[in-house]
């Protein structure tokens, strides 16, 4: 059950660099001048990378929890 645990945390490192992705994705958006159609639909990119890489860390965090509980 220890690998379980170090391969959620594998697992949910991967997600929070997504997230950490989506943050400084955003900000370049935001200093960069774009019209609104191409800003939102850059937005929207975003936005699926952050669900996912909301999705991902909590499934690296699941795998951790089980891992524990199993052990």
């Amino acid at each position: 059950m220890e690998m379980l645990v170090w391969a959620g945390a594998v697992v949910s490192l991967a997600g929070v660099i997504g997230l950490v992705w989506c943050i400084i994705y955003v900000l370049r958006l935001r200093r960069a001048a774009l019209d609104e159609t191409t800003m939102r639909n850059r937005m929207q990119k975003a936005v699926l990378v952050n669900f996912a890489a909301l999705a991902i860390s909590t499934l690296g965090l699941m795998m951790v929890v089980a891992g524990i509980f199993l052990s």
